[in-house]
């Protein structure tokens, strides 16, 4: 799903939620296009190739609300974007943050990847490597944006910024570590299963035309 169009989702669910014709919390999993984005802090800066071969190799630059320096995603990392109320579920913004690192810590585990915490900046870690980010945005006490776990994904465009703002640091994936490809599916269904324990939650699954009445106010108040 492109950028733009996961973005503009996730305002219209985090109303639904405020409003209470969505009744539940849900997850978002996807894939995008090749993108960069920058979080409030900006980080344009840390931008390592100029605007021309930006605009030749088609990958657009996109700011948005959630915390955090400038990240790439693409086709072959794992993003999941849970809307979320927090105080309905309990969670501290840090709480709730450190339970997204143990979500993806736990993943990299189940395959036979070692990854922790690391002091210079929220995530998941292998050695001086990050595997996994993390930036959020809370609007009416409910969370969105998300984690980014990267699976299978060309590790190129990272070398073209500082990612997340921080020099002298590489970025990983699973395919690196282990060197051999992960299907996308496993790592969803470990992600999903590490979601439910860290967090307590029961999935069930909706389709994009059983949301779209609840996301344009005319759902029936039960919630997906």
């Amino acid at each position: 799903m492109p950028y733009e169009e996961a973005w503009d989702l996730q305002t219209r669910l985090v109303e639904a939620r405020r409003s209470g014709v969505l009744s539940t919390d849900m997850v978002l999993f996807l894939e995008h296009p090749p993108v960069f984005t920058l979080g409030r802090r900006g980080g344009r800066e840390n931008l390592l190739v100029s605007e021309s071969f930006l605009e030749r190799s088609g990958v657009p630059v996109v700011h948005v609300e959630r915390g955090g320096n400038i990240t790439y995603h693409g086709p072959g990392q794992l993003v999941g974007y849970p809307i979320l109320e927090l105080r309905g579920a309990g969670l501290g913004v840090t709480e709730y943050v450190e339970g997204l690192e143990e979500v993806m810590i736990g993943v990299a585990s189940e395959f036979g990847v070692r990854a922790s915490r690391d002091s210079r900046n929220r995530g998941a870690w292998v050695g001086n490597r990050k595997l996994g980010s993390i930036g959020i945005a809370i609007r009416h006490g409910i969370a969105f944006h998300g984690f980014a776990f990267n699976v299978n994904l060309s590790m190129e465009p990272f070398g073209w910024i500082n990612p997340c703002g921080l020099q002298e640091v590489g970025m990983t994936s699973l395919e690196q570590e282990l060197s051999e490809n992960i299907p996308m599916d496993r790592a969803l269904e470990s992600t999903k299963r590490h979601l439910q324990s860290v967090f307590g939650l029961v999935f069930r699954g909706i389709t994009m035309k059983a949301l779209k009445p609840l996301m344009d106010g005319t759902g029936d108040n039960e919630g997906p």
